[in-house]
């Protein structure tokens, strides 16, 4: 168990960041979906980074800072795609995506951490509105993405919990 943000969160005994969706659902434990995305805990670790600490590698071939905050918020906004489709009853299965590639092909370290911030700000606020407009029944609709079939809830989660992971990364390998 470690504490994040003010929130305790148990370690996957039974996962590892390689089962996804998995993983990332169980870091967030029973939490209320509701009451994490609307807490501003998180955003307050991307908001203390410095632009000189943004573009820190912590070896060779690594992201930097800027890449991990560019990959959390299209992160993000795959996933919230995804809730919105299942909201409404699309059932189609939709594919994975490939993170590597997506940052590879962003512009993260070409533009100012401040922008990247905002970016972030800007998708999280979307995200609360979307959450915010779903009923407790659509919450519970399922749909799937790649190997797994997951509620919204769910998918919810694995936004946070996939928020938890990376920022836990840059607190204990990137300002270390």
């Amino acid at each position: 168990m470690f504490l994040i943000f003010g929130y305790q969160i148990f370690k996957a005994m039974n996962y590892t960041v390689s089962d996804g969706f998995l993983y990332y659902t169980s870091l967030v434990k029973d939490k209320d979906v509701k009451t994490i995305f609307q807490s501003n805990s998180i955003s307050k670790l991307w908001e203390s980074i410095t632009e000189e600490q943004a573009t820190f590698r912590y070896a060779e071939g690594k992201w930097s800072i800027k890449q991990l905050l560019g990959h959390v918020t299209d992160h993000e906004r795959i996933m919230t795609y995804r809730i919105l489709r299942f909201s409404r009853k699309d059932n189609t299965e939709l594919s994975g995506y490939d993170q590597n590639l997506l940052v590879e092909n962003a512009r993260f370290d070409e533009l100012s951490y401040a922008d990247l911030l905002a970016d972030y700000k800007n998708v999280r606020q979307a995200t609360v509105s979307l959450l915010k407009g779903l009923s407790e029944k659509q919450l519970q609709l399922k749909g799937k993405a790649w190997l797994f079939e997951l509620t919204i809830e769910e998918y919810f989660k694995s936004i946070i919990g996939h928020e938890y992971h990376h920022a836990e990364v840059v607190k204990e390998i990137y300002l270390n």
